[in-house]
């Protein structure tokens, strides 16, 4: 059974007698194993005693997201479909808007069961479906160790304030997720469900790109890196998360962001090797801070959305000489003046991804080398959601507001950054062996396909 604290009922609508199937709209937890929304929608079927179908919306101009990370996605999905079919679940695909292609979708359904996501407009496309629908839809929490709301029911200072919260919930909720038998499988058939099958176009799983030479999607993949880590990496994990050159992180967040490995299988898999390292305090406090942000704060992605305390002392300091200003063209090619940023601004660019350490970096010279924080807040995110396989996501957006404050205390003023936080190429030097970081950024690049200048 489905820990009852994930299950959340959107509409008081009921069952509809005649439904032909439980539907499961798939859009956040985008997998086959470890997903809960999944197997509370087989569980309702088999009492109902009818057969299960999958629907995925393909929303090719999704906010924000481009090409590649529409390839990443549909690399996962096709495997996510093949998994499911193998179980006797019906997978189906469409294009168009998520929340209108479940709708759609659902309109013959007993019930329709959906995943969580935690973003506005994720938000805003369950309540649509859940408006629209004549049936009976249920939200299921599957993409967080503990629910959000169980957690906490307010936004949290820092991580000092959610992590006893949550580490005293966590045995509660950091269980197995038993893949529950289909007692009735799908069977391709027109009449009830003839709305729905018309969906599966053979065209929707094809990427619009060829696939990244640094990342490719799905779950078997996931797992391939999650168990390079726990072998080579995890041991040296707390000493090495800030040497950037090493490269021992475990660069699951794109998997993550997309659903296509469970938190929770994750973090079952951590725990059997390093039950008290600081692996799982980044995956479970950091991340679960960043999600409860994004939950109880509604301008997450506006300047407006950091403590007082920040946005004080970072106008005060708005009008305070810069040594260096770039515009974002000239912060995008990776052209300023220092070459660690430029490195880790060309990994960004060029992988999709950047090791923690130097993203802190990288976000605090923006705020010391654009005219306004303002101004730092939108480029930096802009940056960030655009070039990142985990753009658009909690930790994207709490990151970001990291750099101004957000979740962090006041340090000593100086310029320009006011009590915020500081971070200098000095520190880098000092803490790590950063030459050795670009040296091997400028060896990505080799590894990109060939283009013809036309």
């Amino acid at each position: 059974m489905i820990h009852q604290g994930r299950v959340h009922a959107l509409n008081n609508k009921p069952v509809r007698p005649a439904g032909g199937f439980v539907l499961y709209w798939m859009q956040q937890s985008q997998r086959a194993e470890w997903n809960h929304a999944l197997e509370y929608a087989v569980e309702r079927a088999n009492t109902l005693r009818l057969p299960v179908a999958v629907v995925f919306g393909r929303m090719d101009d999704y906010p924000e997201a481009d090409a590649r990370h529409l390839t990443f996605m549909l690399q996962g999905m096709r495997e996510v479909f093949q998994a499911l079919e193998k179980r006797g679940v019906g997978a189906f695909i469409a294009r168009g808007h998520p929340a209108e292609v479940a709708v759609r979708a659902g309109r013959e359904a007993a019930l329709v069961v959906c995943d969580m996501g935690y973003l506005r407009h994720q938000v805003e496309w369950r309540m649509q479906v859940a408006d629209a629908a004549d049936c009976e839809v249920v939200e299921v929490e599957s993409d967080v160790v503990v629910p959000v709301e169980t957690a906490s029911d307010h936004a949290e200072y820092m991580a000092r304030t959610i992590r006893p919260k949550l580490l005293k919930r966590l045995d509660e909720f950091l269980q197995p997720v038993r893949e529950v038998t289909v007692s009735r499988p799908w069977r391709r058939r027109g009449g009830v469900a003839s709305a729905l099958e018309r969906m599966h176009t053979p065209d929707a799983l094809a990427p619009p790109t060829s696939p990244s030479p640094f990342f490719s999607g799905g779950l078997s993949e996931a797992k391939r890196r999650l168990r390079r880590f726990i072998r080579d990496s995890l041991a040296v994990y707390s000493d090495h998360s800030n040497q950037p050159q090493t490269g021992d992180v475990s660069m699951l967040s794109p998997y993550l962001h997309f659903g296509q490995v469970s938190p929770l299988y994750i973090a079952s898999e951590i725990r059997k090797a390093d039950p008290d390292g600081r692996y799982l305090e980044q995956l479970i406090v950091r991340r679960e801070l960043a999600v409860n942000f994004v939950w109880f704060t509604p301008d997450y992605d506006r300047f407006c959305c950091l403590p007082d305390w920040a946005k004080h002392t970072l106008k005060r300091h708005a009008k305070d000489k810069r040594e260096y200003l770039y515009t974002r063209e000239e912060l995008e090619r990776a052209g300023t003046h220092d070459p660690y940023w430029n490195a880790a601004m060309t990994e960004m660019r060029v992988t999709g991804f950047m090791h923690n350490y130097m993203r802190m970096y990288w976000g605090k010279k923006v705020l010391e080398w654009s005219r306004s924080p303002e101004e730092a807040f939108d480029t930096l995110l802009a940056m960030n959601n655009k070039y990142f396989f985990d753009g658009r996501d909690p930790n994207s957006y709490a990151g970001v507001a990291w750099v101004f404050g957000k979740h962090d205390t006041a340090w000593a003023e100086r310029p320009v950054f006011g009590k915020t936080r500081y971070m200098n190429a000095a520190g880098l030097k000092r803490k790590c062996d950063i030459d050795a970081y670009v040296k091997k950024v400028n060896g990505y690049t080799s590894r990109l396909p060939e283009t013809k200048e036309t």
